[in-house]
């Protein structure tokens, strides 16, 4: 397991063009690390992420400098980057929610494949009262939610309780604080029981085949199905399963 923070608390982990390279930086190289077979993020301090760095954005539009927040700098690409990485990642990322998340800190959790949150976590989409619209978020927040519900807290910019967002599907779960650790830890345990070429293919089928027609996601799924029961990973699960012990990438 690989574990990246959010390590701003100053700002409340706001999505400052440094802390976004940051990001970016340490996604990659944990992506890129053979060892590393789930990802988990999290934030330092009571807040998990604030959103975009608005003094830093001021600042930009003072200089003339009109770029959406998180717009990546020193050759990155940024949050639209990074929200992309987490959701094709074939790596599994968890979000470990230890506080408030606003605007774009929705965005990372919405990318993430699994979530859990401390249950006195809140959340909002805030941007519409600054002025501003909630778009890249809008492409990670939009599959979780729904349009109606998007379209309502889009809208209002209302903030919500993290046992709402596990029931509108934002999280998983929403625990106490207490026992956040051993929650992250059990899914992180469960995860690894499967195997790595598995679960990255296990992904996609949950990315690709909602945008498919039907006719094309069997005809697709079949091919995926072919291909991985005739895998070195299938012969060695399926070998282990009649021998009564562990695969080799659990022990």
């Amino acid at each position: 397991m690989g574990t990246i923070t959010l390590d701003s608390p100053s700002n409340r982990n706001a999505l400052s063009s440094r802390l976004t390279a940051d990001l970016e930086r340490h996604l990659e190289s944990a992506l890129g690390d053979e060892r590393v077979r789930v990802i988990v993020l999290t934030g330092e301090g009571p807040v998990f992420c604030s959103g975009a760095d608005l003094k830093e954005q001021r600042e930009r539009n003072a200089a003339g400098q009109n770029t959406a927040p998180g717009a990546g700098s020193g050759g990155g690409g940024g949050v639209a980057t990074i929200f992309s990485r987490i959701w094709d990642s074939p790596k599994p990322v968890i979000a470990r929610v230890n506080g408030p998340a606003r605007a774009g800190g929705l965005g990372l959790v919405a990318a993430c494949d699994i979530a859990l949150a401390v249950e006195t976590a809140t959340f909002g989409f805030s941007e519409v009262r600054l002025g501003v619209i909630p778009a890249i978020i809008s492409v990670v927040c939009l599959p979780k939610l729904g349009t109606s519900r998007c379209m309502e807290l889009f809208l209002t910019g209302e903030p919500f309780t993290a046992a709402q967002a596990a029931q509108w599907g934002l999280l998983n779960a929403a625990v106490p604080a207490a026992e956040l650790d051993d929650a992250v830890a059990a899914y992180v345990r469960n995860v690894l029981k499967g195997a790595p070429a598995a679960l990255a293919g296990a992904k996609q089928l949950v990315r690709r085949v909602p945008a498919m027609a039907m006719d094309e996601a069997f005809r697709w799924t079949a091919a995926e199905s072919a291909r991985y029961f005739g895998s070195a990973e299938a012969l060695e699960g399926m070998t282990a399963f009649a021998e009564k012990r562990p695969p080799n990438w659990a022990t």
